[in-house]
């Protein structure tokens, strides 16, 4: 389980989280909901280490992760995939695919069995420089970029963001079956609220840095949260 108790982050003077707290359970995914701004991307970055907290604490499997290095956190099997997907534009798909094997054991540097049955089009594709590929299949390569590191812990920054339906609903389905497996928690950051309804068995909303609403699948108030999304 990820557990973040009451963090804080800072820029400089700038204060972007104040007392966020939320958790993520292995076989949930955990949604964090809010307009551009709201600090949603500051967490995922206090998650994986890209930014360092001022105040809180942030766990993973009962052990204290906030002074890790990102590289830790990477071995520990925090995997990220970032708003902007962030492949690598000159390598091809399978090399892209290949460096997420850099916290791996050798024992472990393969891709996954199943990575290719979620995205047939990596397989077809494997020899094409990833900066050709379509945003929707960069979306695509950047989540089996992270799969192929076999997380424990799967973060992604909107992966809707400029993405087609069919693609939308195919990323839908990969994440319900993650879920499913149970092996894994997932925190997904989404501003698109019907893809993050259909998935969320808990859910935040952040306002202004801070989380203003919060509750599981069972107590879900569409019409609040939409409210607050849109303010």
């Amino acid at each position: 389980m990820l557990a973040v108790d009451k963090i804080d982050l800072h820029y400089g003077q700038a204060q972007a989280l104040r007392g966020v707290s939320i958790e993520a359970h292995f076989g949930e995914v955990c949604c964090v909901l809010g307009r551009n701004g709201v600090g949603k991307s500051s967490l995922l970055r206090a998650i994986t280490g890209q930014r360092g907290i001022s105040a809180g604490s942030i766990s993973f499997e009962g052990k204290r992760i906030d002074a890790m290095a990102p590289e830790d956190r990477a071995r520990a099997g925090i995997a990220y995939v970032p708003q902007g997907r962030e492949i690598f534009a000159m390598l091809t798909v399978k090399e892209n695919l290949e460096t997420g094997f850099a916290p791996l054991p050798r024992g472990q540097r393969s891709i996954p069995d199943d990575l290719f049955d979620l995205f047939p089009v990596l397989k077809e594709m494997l020899g094409r420089r990833g900066g050709d590929l379509s945003g929707g299949q960069q979306q695509q390569l950047a989540i089996g970029r992270a799969l192929t590191m076999r997380p424990k812990l799967l973060v992604l920054d909107e992966p809707t963001e400029g993405i087609q339906p069919s693609i939308i609903k195919d990323i839908g389905r990969t994440i319900a079956y993650l879920r499913q497996r149970g092996d894994m928690a997932i925190v997904l950051v989404e501003q698109y609220f019907d893809f993050a309804k259909e998935l969320a068995d808990r859910w935040y909303v952040m306002e202004r840095g801070e989380v203003s609403l919060a509750g599981t699948k069972a107590n879900m108030d569409e019409d609040e949260i939409r409210r607050r999304m849109s303010v």
